[in-house]
């Protein structure tokens, strides 16, 4: 899932993406307000994190304009402001959820799987299609079973087309959700992964259909 990360702070921030790239998540991080609001105008993100007190534009107005715009991608408000106040007008401007620092970053991390479940109507940690079953929080597919080995972007497209079963995701959309903003890799490389997906879910009661010119759906077979 492809993550924007809004924070002032370089050296957080450089922290915060590294931990979040281990633990599944592609991640695009700026740190000016305006540089976030022009970069939201043109990609489109899984989730946001937030921080409220940025240079240039200030966090609450990136999200007011976030949501003026009608771009729906969750919020997590990450910030030091941790005042009720503060907390009540991101939540009233649109933010999905709030932490304060000092956090653990287990916590930001389950908040982002949270919102990102919940942005596509998932409520459960589990996610199910036939035989296929995924663990969001331990990250793990599983098959009538049986564990499936993937590598992180075969694991990252598998993810994606999931948590849009039977919904189809172009060829595009998949690019954009697994690769970094400033990527140099084409598109063609996601037809690699899902040749290798589809070896991996041949005679399994689940398959990854081919809409030509649309993009792929992932169904029960």
């Amino acid at each position: 899932m492809r993550v924007l990360l809004v924070e002032d702070s370089v050296k957080l921030a450089t922290w915060l993406a590294r931990a979040l790239e281990q633990h599944g998540f592609v991640v695009d991080g700026v740190h000016d307000g305006a540089e976030a609001d022009a970069l939201l105008r043109t990609e489109h993100y899984d989730a946001i994190v937030l921080d409220l007190s940025l240079p240039s534009m200030d966090g609450l107005v990136v999200l007011q304009r976030l949501r003026q715009a009608g771009v729906a991608s969750p919020v997590v408000v990450l910030t030091a402001r941790g005042d009720l106040e503060d907390r009540v007008k991101g939540l009233n401007l649109g933010a999905d959820d709030y932490l304060a620092k000092p956090f653990d970053l287990s916590e930001l991390e389950a908040r982002l799987h949270a919102v990102i479940r919940r942005a596509h109507g998932v409520s459960s940690p589990v996610v199910k299609l036939g035989p296929l079953q995924y663990e969001s929080i331990g990250r793990a597919f599983t098959i009538a079973g049986r564990r499936l080995q993937l590598r992180p972007k075969e694991h990252a497209v598998l993810e994606v087309l999931l948590m849009r079963m039977g919904k189809v995701v172009s060829k595009a959309a998949l690019h954009d959700r697994v690769f970094a903003v400033d990527t140099t890799t084409g598109q063609e490389v996601v037809e690699i992964y899902i040749h290798r997906l589809r070896r991996q879910l041949a005679d399994t009661g689940v398959a990854i259909v081919t809409l030509r010119g649309l993009g792929y759906v992932l169904e029960v077979a």
